[in-house]
């Protein structure tokens, strides 16, 4: 039997009055890429804000299993930090990288929950310290090659093109060291070519890493290109998921996006 890395179960929030997520459920297993749709407004940001601490939900489980063998741990209400820790990292919607700090740097920051140097190690500068701070350079050197910013090592985040400074948000999360990489429409901005090139290296991670993704994105081309299963979620409530056929030929999917045919 396949354990899911992620499990969501009726998972609801409120806000106030408002309830936008509604018994909301999902799974991610091992080295899947799973996708989040729906309309603006569904609520996908909202279900990644709550599994990945940001929010508590109102009431339901969020579960992870990171080695899919059965032992899931419940994470309702951890901080985003120890969830980032346990194995979760995400990048958002919005770009949030550190604009005056190199394409370096920024990487380097996503390794600070794996180091383990001490404030006494940090002043004294001994050796352990010093081998470690080399290791987390030539990391993060590696994963900005990866993601093809190489050339950009030592320019200011706020410099570097757009499309560019999203490859440069999953790098810093891949430096975290992630079982489940949740990308918050990743494609977002992007002409046609770039998007073709993120979707390859989405799928190059996922292969040479063995780490399940999940991620959101509006644009239906790629995400039936490269996802193993898709959620649709319609006022935040999930309405169907399946394969990519699966969802394309789901009249639910088709109404919420398109609405009804008032001649029917």
């Amino acid at each position: 039997m396949n354990n899911p890395v992620l499990n969501v179960k009726a998972v609801c929030k409120d806000f106030g009055g408002v309830r936008a997520l509604d018994e909301a459920e999902l799974s991610v297993n091992d080295k899947e890429i799973v996708a989040l749709i729906g309309p603006n407004g569904a609520g996908k940001t909202t279900f990644f804000n709550c599994i990945t601490g940001i929010y508590t939900p109102t009431s339901g489980d969020v579960l992870i299993d990171p080695a899919a063998k059965g032992q899931a741990v419940r994470i309702n209400g951890k901080k985003p930090n120890v969830v980032t820790e346990l194995g979760m990292a995400r990048t958002f919607q919005n770009i949030r990288l550190f604009p005056s700090m190199t394409a370096l740097e920024n990487v380097m920051i996503g390794t600070h929950c794996r180091t383990k140097a001490s404030v006494w190690g940090a002043i004294t500068r001994n050796k352990a310290t010093r081998e470690e701070e080399q290791a987390v350079i030539k990391r993060s050197y590696e994963l900005l090659q990866l993601v093809g910013l190489d050339e950009f090592v030592n320019e200011l985040a706020e410099n570097i093109p757009y499309g560019k400074q999203r490859r440069l948000e999953i790098a810093r999360a891949l430096a975290t060291d992630p079982f489940l990489l949740l990308l918050d429409e990743p494609a977002a901005g992007m002409n046609p070519q770039e998007t073709k090139e993120l979707e390859a290296l989405i799928c190059q991670i996922r292969d040479q890493f063995g780490i399940s993704i999940m991620l959101i994105e509006h644009d239906m081309k790629m995400v039936m290109s490269m996802s193993d299963r898709i959620y649709v979620l319609d006022y935040g409530r999930m309405i169907a998921t399946g394969t990519p056929q699966e969802i394309a030929d789901n009249p639910a999917v088709i109404k919420a996006y398109l609405g009804e045919d008032d001649d029917a």
